[in-house]
């Protein structure tokens, strides 16, 4: 090999190397320090497009348990209701009877009329209650949950037992009330059972773009460590070796000696 002294070609690979090396050494750096594989795009630009669309979905999943979870919750304070509303409805209808009975006197129907008059007061008020402002029981099919229970189910044709016939509609009315709100019992468990499923199926499914978000993103920190090493060693060495590089062309001086 020639010896020349304008063009040190050892040293500039050297260089070289001693750049790509220490290039490779900054990008493992940041990655362990951030814990992320794609520390900006370049590094991965298809990766990444994947990742922002899975952590997206990630979000909107974790957003719809949460609806799911509040739609337990709904059902749950409607459920509440309506078991209260078929306690007062069994006494109302058993009102009824009782004011029917024809040994009872004026005044105790008077005495059954008041608690029934009571009660039914009291089931309209069920009948208006809410949950975070939204009614549990619409004039129809309730858009949080799909439970079609109506305020109507919530009443009685019948508004008192003044008299032995009343007192007999009443109870009827009640019991045909009861029916219903049995019914609607079993839809909103029904409408819970499947909400249930539907907040597993989402969890679940969570889970899953999570990990598959975590292989294209997260870094592996022992084989990052590994190559931290690798190119930490390739950093002091390509150093010492560009300075060697460097010194060669002193052989040039001493031929001039």
């Amino acid at each position: 090999m020639s010896v020349v002294i304008n063009t040190n070609y050892a040293a500039t690979i050297a260089s070289n190397n001693l750049s790509a090396s220490n290039t490779s050494l900054q990008r493992s750096l940041n990655r362990l320090s951030s814990g992320s594989k794609i520390v900006s795009p370049s590094d991965d630009a298809g990766g990444l497009a994947v990742s922002m669309k899975l952590s997206s979905a990630v979000k909107n999943s974790g957003a719809n348990i949460s609806i799911l979870g509040n739609g337990v919750s709904f059902l749950q304070t409607q459920d509440g209701a309506l078991k209260v509303a078929g306690e007062i409805l069994t006494r109302m209808a058993e009102l009824g009877t009782l004011a029917s009975d024809p040994t009872k006197g004026a005044s105790d129907i008077s005495n059954y009329d008041t608690e029934f008059v009571a009660l039914k007061a009291q089931l309209t008020s069920i009948a208006g209650s809410t949950f975070n402002g939204v009614a549990l029981f619409g004039s129809g099919t309730i858009s949080a949950d799909g439970v079609s229970m109506t305020k109507a189910a919530l009443t009685t044709a019948v508004s008192s037992v003044t008299s032995a016939s009343t007192a007999s509609a009443g109870g009827a009315a009640a019991s045909t009330a009861i029916t219903t709100v049995a019914t609607e019992r079993a839809q909103n468990g029904a409408e819970q059972s499947r909400l249930g499923f539907a907040a597993e199926l989402e969890t679940v499914g969570k889970a899953n773009m999570e990990a598959a978000n975590s292989r294209i993103i997260d870094v592996d920190v022992a084989e990052e460590s590994t190559q931290l090493a690798r190119y930490n060693i390739l950093v002091q060495s390509g150093t010492a070796m560009l300075a060697q590089a460097n010194q060669s062309a002193n052989i040039a001086l001493k031929l001039l000696q």
